[in-house]
């Protein structure tokens, strides 16, 4: 079980109430939980999911209230395509899927974490509103390059090389 904490705008996209939300403390396991928020780029619905360790991140772009209400499928289902578009191998990817097969959610609680996240929204911004279209193919490029982008909260190292260190410490 692990957890993703939602801003509150994501949290009334979902239709969670206070009630719906955890009081459990995440799991460490292999990453540890996730920050999530809805933004909008070009008039779209988008989900950012930044990782709380790593920071590692990634966006579903151009998503329906109806995606959003079934969060952790959508969670689950590009965390996956993200790790492989990485390269990360089969191995880690079983475990780090493993962790999050339950799903919780919780309000956000770290500056830092939502700091970061909003800086890589406007990058994500920025990087889609160049392509014309938030159906564009080049998201999953867009995602790669904003993982090996050096970050403030990593003292400047890259999402991507933070996420597999963590991989390497949980063998």
């Amino acid at each position: 079980m692990q957890i993703i904490k939602c801003t509150k705008k994501l949290q009334k996209e979902m239709g969670l109430k206070k009630s719906d939300l955890s009081v459990s403390e995440p799991v460490e396991g292999v990453i540890g939980p996730w920050h999530a928020n809805l933004i909008y780029i070009l008039g779209k619905k988008c989900v950012i999911f930044v990782n709380d360790k790593t920071l590692f991140n990634f966006i579903v772009a151009g998503v329906t209230r109806d995606q959003i209400r079934n969060l952790s499928s959508m969670f689950i289902k590009n965390l996956s395509c993200t790790l492989a578009d990485e390269g990360i191998n089969e191995d880690s990817c079983r475990r780090i899927i493993e962790e999050h097969d339950s799903l919780e959610y919780k309000i956000t609680d770290n500056k830092s974490v939502l700091g970061s996240m909003n800086d890589l929204a406007f990058h994500y911004k920025v990087n889609i509103e160049d392509k014309g279209s938030i159906h564009t193919h080049e998201i999953p490029n867009i995602i790669k390059r904003l993982n090996h982008m050096p970050m403030g909260a990593l003292k400047y190292a890259y999402a991507i090389d933070a996420l597999k260190e963590a991989l390497e410490h949980k063998v």
